[in-house]
């Protein structure tokens, strides 16, 4: 008989691959530290399967498809982020049996048979999977295009999904690969609700899960937590739970956790307490308007086209023309590249003229991170020659 042996949640963030100069270090490998003992979890547990849930950052489906879930019944997880890629086979037995089996239980699932995956998986393949010869499951969840699934209707599929094992032979363990608070590519993106992720961890800690998957997508948005929702499913999957919390740091943008679920509720717990959202009448993350898709494209093809990229550092303007920009678009791009902040301490500000004008925040920042570490190359290079001449 199947069952889950090991259930976990960790960060994913790109500056754990890029190691911008604006982040503390010290910080960072803490985080892959904390990763690394999830790995030692696997160790232990032994799992013959991996399922990881993980959120899209408009890498994989971008706005042609944008499937609330989805599973990848691929030959490999096919992942790839800051020059490094990864292949570790997926367990197809299990993922197609998951597939079927969820949308018999009413889930509409999409899948995929080719599909290359971000920085969500390619994190946990880098420090929890390593070089571990376990098969994975990726599983998508839609946490940043709305309309977003709530927190408890991720709950109910990794419900779902352990009943699905329960029946099968298979041990597994699951991982939610997200959170905590940042709002990358907005105007706040430097000022994270530290103090939501303390009052979620405290309540998860005190085996008050509900606390957490009662929450709408609207107040995960207001707080920075819609890429939480992969943790909802962790938590669905394993039932009533007390957190172990392996790492948390509030870097200037992210609340940086990795934690253990263990089964059962935590004994002498605190009373759940509720946390003070504001409601306020906006959402960080939207529907990009369609008037900016042509903007959007071009980001999303900049992040993985090395040849339109060395274009566009020579001459924006053929490339604004090629792909129909307005000239408010083009404006917003060529103060873009002008990488302001590149040497600041918030280089992620150079989004804000892109997120202004329509571009999705999330596409805008990770087409900057793309950006920015390959101008610092082209400084680093021309440096180097000036030097050399010099000498």
């Amino acid at each position: 008989m199947g069952q889950i042996v090991a259930a976990m949640a960790t960060m994913h963030a790109p500056q754990l691959f890029t190691r911008p100069p604006e982040e503390d270090p010290k910080q960072l490998d803490a985080g892959v530290a904390a990763m690394r003992r999830l790995g030692k979890l696997l160790d232990e547990s032994k799992p013959d399967a991996l399922i990881v849930f993980a959120s899209d950052h408009m890498e994989t489906f971008f706005l042609k498809s944008v499937p609330t879930f989805a599973i990848m019944s691929c030959e490999s997880a096919t992942a790839a982020f800051a020059g490094r890629t990864y292949n570790p086979p997926i367990h197809q037995v299990l993922a197609e049996a998951v597939l079927d089996q969820l949308v018999a239980r009413d889930f509409d699932m999409a899948y995929s048979q080719e599909a290359d995956l971000g920085h969500s998986f390619a994190a946990i393949f880098e420090w929890v999977l390593e070089n571990r010869a376990i098969p994975v499951v990726p599983i998508f969840i839609n946490t940043y295009l709305p309309p977003l699934p709530s927190a408890r209707r991720c709950a109910a599929l990794g419900k779902a999904i352990a009943e699905i094992v329960a029946s099968r032979p298979e041990r597994v363990a699951v991982l939610a690969s997200g959170g905590m608070s940042h709002y990358p590519g907005t105007w706040k993106y430097y000022k994270p609700a530290y103090d939501f992720d303390r009052w979620c961890i405290h309540e998860l800690e005190n085996s008050h899960s509900d606390s957490f998957i009662n929450l709408s997508a609207e107040q995960l948005d207001e707080v920075g937590n819609t890429e939480m929702l992969p943790w909802a499913a962790v938590l669905g999957a394993i039932g009533p739970q007390h957190t172990e919390l392996l790492s948390y740091q509030e870097t200037t943008h992210h609340g940086h956790a990795v934690a253990i679920f263990h089964p059962g509720e935590k004994p002498n717990a605190e009373p759940p307490r509720p946390y003070a959202f504001h409601n306020h009448p906006y959402h960080f993350y939207n529907h990009p308007p369609l008037a900016a898709y042509r903007l959007n494209k071009l980001l999303y093809d900049l992040r993985f086209k090395p040849s339109l990229r060395v274009r566009a550092f020579q001459d924006l303007a053929p490339i604004a023309a090629e792909y129909g920009l307005s000239p408010e678009h083009t404006a917003a791009l060529q103060e873009t590249f002008a990488f302001r902040h590149i040497n600041g301490d918030k280089p992620g500000q150079d989004a804000d003229p892109l997120a202004a004008v329509g571009a999705h925040p999330i596409g805008a920042l990770m087409a900057v991170h793309t950006l920015q570490q390959e101008k610092r190359k082209l400084v680093g290079a021309s440096s180097s020659v000036k030097e050399a001449a010099l000498a």
